[in-house]
C-alpha cells in the first residue's frame, strides 16, 4: 500500500520559514519523481515544484521566486519542501505527490502525471 504523509505545516509569521516533509512508503522510491502542490481556499490546486528521480533536478513555479527548495533523501524515502520568506499568499494546504513510469518534470508540475497523493498539511502565514 502506497502512502505519502506530509508533516511540518503550521502557523508562521510573514517573512518566516517552514520545512515540510513527506514520508513515502510502499513504492520504489528511487524510481519516482515527486511534486509539491498547494491549494488555497477558494482556489484551484497549483503546482509548487518538482524533483526528478534520475538526477534530483528541481523545477519550480514562477511564484516561488527562489524562496522554496525541494530535496529528496533516497535513503530515508523522504521528500522535503523548504520554504522561506513566506507571504500570506502562501497560505494553503500543501500536498506531496509521486509520479512513476519515467516521469520527468521540466517546469511547474501538473496534477495529471501524479500517481499517488498525500493528505496534505496546512500552512498558514499570518501575523
Amino acid at each position: 500500500q502506497v502512502q505519502l504523509a506530509e508533516s511540518g505545516g503550521g502557523l508562521v509569521q510573514p517573512g518566516g520559514s517552514l520545512t515540510l516533509s513527506c514520508a513515502v512508503s510502499g513504492l520504489s522510491f528511487d524510481y519516482y519523481g515527486f511534486g509539491w502542490f498547494r491549494q488555497a481556499p477558494g482556489k484551484e490546486p497549483e503546482g509548487v515544484g518538482c524533483i526528478n528521480s534520475v538526477d534530483s533536478s528541481t523545477y519550480y513555479a514562477g511564484f516561488v521566486k527562489g524562496r522554496f527548495t525541494i530535496a529528496r533523501d533516497n535513503a530515508k524515502n523522504m521528500v522535503y519542501l523548504q520554504m522561506s520568506s513566506l507571504e500570506p499568499e502562501d497560505t494553503a494546504v500543501y500536498y506531496c505527490a509521486a509520479a512513476g513510469s519515467g516521469y520527468m518534470c521540466y517546469g511547474q508540475p501538473t496534477k495529471a502525471p501524479m500517481d499517488y497523493w498525500g493528505q496534505g498539511t496546512q500552512v498558514t502565514v499570518a501575523s
